[in-house]
């Protein structure tokens, strides 16, 4: 695909890498593998097959077997199937109605020119540059959990605890957009920057889309890594001034040979996100 065009080795810092791939510190070896779909050590094709013929699944099941999607085949995604994604996602609740959120949505040549941008500001050696604070590095509970999902991944996909050479390559995926054929630039009303409740208005659309993009047979991923280099995203997609660029969602069939794509990241059970009071027992 033209997206080979762009896949140099890329020398990513410590703190870049630790962010995207962190390592676990009590090794790979011991980490077990619940949550893979594996079937006698194969990829189960038959989940990916079994809604992309046209047919959709209802809501129960696209919210259990959504996952993120980090491989896609070389096939374009029709507009008239996105626009259908994207005018569910568009029913999305948001505060007051007020529906602060605007896509622009990437494929064939301005995607190429993205990814050749990312790519080429990242091997320069220039630092990322996002138009949202960003966030500091994960800690406690949460810097768990970032290890988890990347154990699961790396142990999916063969990735060596100390192979640099290939954890480079899955960080500069992310910064590909995962070479998949379709990248939706979610954005946000500027004047509406230092109103928390609009990020959360756009998250909660933002997930709308994926599950509308999964209960169709395309797979999705949120991917911030996409827009880290946000001045060349809002170039090459003519993003207005008055918009601010909050990140990006990489959607395309799903590469069903693609062994990452089989990850399940685990959650936590009801009993230990939630609490009621005022029930009977």
């Amino acid at each position: 695909s033209k997206a080979a065009m762009h896949r140099p080795r890329l020398a990513v810092s410590p703190a870049l890498q630790s962010a995207c791939c962190p390592q676990n510190s009590s090794g790979f070896e011991n980490a077990d593998r619940v949550g893979y779909r594996y079937r006698d050590n194969h990829f189960d094709r038959a989940f990916f097959q079994q809604h992309s013929k046209g047919s959709h699944m209802n809501l129960d099941q696209a919210m259990q077997q959504r996952r993120s999607i980090r491989g896609f085949l070389d096939k374009p995604v029709a507009r008239e199937l996105l626009e259908e994604v994207i005018a569910l996602a568009n029913r999305a609740p948001s505060s007051m109605n007020t529906q602060p959120w605007h896509l622009h949505v990437l494929t064939g040549e301005p995607l190429e020119k993205v990814r050749k941008g990312n790519t080429e500001r990242m091997l320069g050696g220039v630092k990322p540059s996002r138009e949202i604070e960003d966030y500091s590095a994960y800690q406690g509970e949460h810097r768990k959990r970032q290890i988890e999902i990347a154990v699961q991944l790396f142990e999916a996909m063969g990735i060596e605890r100390h192979d640099a050479e290939r954890r480079q390559d899955w960080v500069m995926r992310g910064f590909r957009q995962f070479d998949a054929p379709v990248s939706v630039v979610v954005c946000f009303d500027r004047d509406l920057l230092g109103n928390t409740i609009a990020h959360f208005d756009t998250g909660a659309m933002t997930y709308g889309l994926v599950l509308a993009a999964w209960s169709r047979g395309l797979g999705a991923v949120i991917n911030g890594q996409g827009i880290m280099q946000s001045p060349v995203v809002r170039e090459v997609a003519e993003i207005p001034e008055d918009q601010v660029i909050l990140t990006c969602v990489a959607l395309g069939w799903p590469d069903e040979d693609f062994i990452a794509n089989s990850v399940v990241s685990r959650r936590r059970p009801v009993e230990n996100v939630t609490r009621f009071l005022g029930f009977d027992d």
